[in-house]
């Protein structure tokens, strides 16, 4: 029970113990996520909108359908070709209003994993600033590389923004897309490599445990199996 108790303890120093001033949680974390939360606002405003379009581009299908079930099958193909024009463009507009909602889920989970970036940057770089392993001269790179990937993901939440406006604009699906597919695959890049460093920093720890109970703390304090 007392060795227990120890562990507990030094879990929870290592934990919640106060954060060196010098290596500060990046405040551009706060700032990002507030940019992401206004993406994803107003995305799920747009997807709402167009939903309702739909609704109602569906609802006047559904009236062409029933109107032409009412008719005799003589009659059908001359309605049709007259009222082919009229409704053609419904069929048209509810075409477009699919595809423009497939983008705007596609920038939502976009700016979702960016917010998981920030998440997971913020969660382990407190716990290496607490973690007795490093050195002060290794934490100031860990920071350095930390900077590094909320510069790049501020840029992809930029794009992400261009985009959202975007629908406001002249701009080409073309260049939507292209610009889609280029935060796509940054935001890709970035948590991997943002993944992989914060597992490396962990092992790292672990490697230097001094005994069997050092390393019990390290593995509950980062979760390794």
């Amino acid at each position: 029970m007392l060795k227990r108790f120890i562990f507990t303890l030094v879990l929870i120093s290592a934990t919640l113990g106060p954060i060196p001033e010098a290596h500060a949680v990046n405040p551009w974390a706060a700032i990002i996520k507030a940019a992401i939360k206004k993406v994803v606002k107003a995305v799920d405003l747009m997807i709402q909108r167009r939903q309702n379009k739909v609704i109602k581009l569906q609802n006047a299908q559904k009236a062409l359908e029933n109107t032409m079930a009412k008719l005799k099958l003589e009659q059908i193909a001359d309605w049709v070709k007259k009222q082919r024009d009229l409704y053609r463009k419904y069929y048209e507009e509810l075409k477009k209003v699919k595809a423009v909602i497939s983008y705007y889920f596609r920038i939502k989970e976009i700016a979702q994993k960016e917010a998981m970036i920030v998440e997971q940057y913020q969660k382990a770089w407190s716990l290496f600033q607490n973690d007795k392993h490093f050195t002060a001269s290794e934490l100031l790179y860990m920071q350095k590389v930390y900077t590094g990937i909320m510069e790049e993901t501020t840029k992809n939440v930029d794009l992400l923004t261009l985009v959202v406006k975007s629908f406001t604009t002249q701009m080409s699906d073309v260049k939507r897309l292209e610009i889609i597919d280029q935060a796509a695959k940054q935001v890709d890049k970035v948590y991997d490599e943002l993944s992989t460093f914060n597992n490396e920093n962990k092992r790292l720890s672990l490697s230097r445990a001094k005994d069997e109970f050092d390393a019990k703390v390290v593995k509950e304090l980062y979760g390794i199996e």
